[in-house]
């Protein structure tokens, strides 16, 4: 008798215990895509290849960046971190553990995102190209929150983050500049232009 009296006990405290933990209601699956490491050294090493196209455009005129996965994520990983744009009300990150892959003609971004104690995978697709006056052009072709409605102001904060991206990694030179082309494709993000 006594063990009958114990399972109550026990389905009480192991439901509590679940209730604890973070449930993840689904959203886009990406799990099959290889997992993009995240570091530091990746996100400064943007620097780096800016100064070196920075330097060969002053011989030829035309300036070429190649940006990878794993730079990209880096950045905006850092960048969820401190941006309160890209924050909810509880100042949490809109999205954690992102992963930015460069397929397709498409900056695709996942991860997942919490309300409460639901998480949820999330995809954002995102179209680069060129304006008539030679700067990057941003729209989000969709994003996928899963269950929850996708954040308000969720464009406008993309599209900030990644024109300032652009700005500020150029620096001075981005005024000096007039993109040409973006092209992404195999993991990498190639913007060329001219310097004015």
């Amino acid at each position: 008798m006594r063990k009958i009296r114990g399972l109550p006990l026990f389905l009480l405290i192991l439901a509590l215990t679940s209730l604890a933990c973070m449930i993840n209601v689904g959203g886009p699956d990406y799990s099959s895509l290889p997992a993009i490491p995240v570091s530091a050294d990746a996100a400064a090493s943007i620097q780096d290849e800016i100064r070196r196209a920075i330097e060969a455009a002053a011989q030829t005129g035309v300036i070429t960046v190649n940006l990878t996965e794993p730079q990209i994520t880096s950045y905006l990983a850092s960048r969820l971190q401190t941006d309160p744009s890209l924050q909810q009300s509880d100042n949490k990150p809109l999205i954690t553990e992102p992963q930015v892959y460069l397929r397709d003609g498409q900056m695709q971004i996942y991860g997942q995102t919490q309300q409460g104690m639901f998480t949820a995978n999330i995809g954002i697709l995102v179209n680069m190209g060129v304006d008539a006056n030679g700067q990057p052009q941003i729209e989000v072709a969709s994003a996928d929150f899963g269950p929850f409605p996708a954040p308000e102001g969720l464009k406008d904060a993309i599209t900030a983050m990644v024109r300032e991206a652009y700005t500020g990694s150029l620096g001075p030179v981005a005024t000096g500049l007039r993109i040409e082309s973006i092209a992404i494709a195999n993991g990498v993000m190639t913007v060329t232009g001219r310097v004015r």
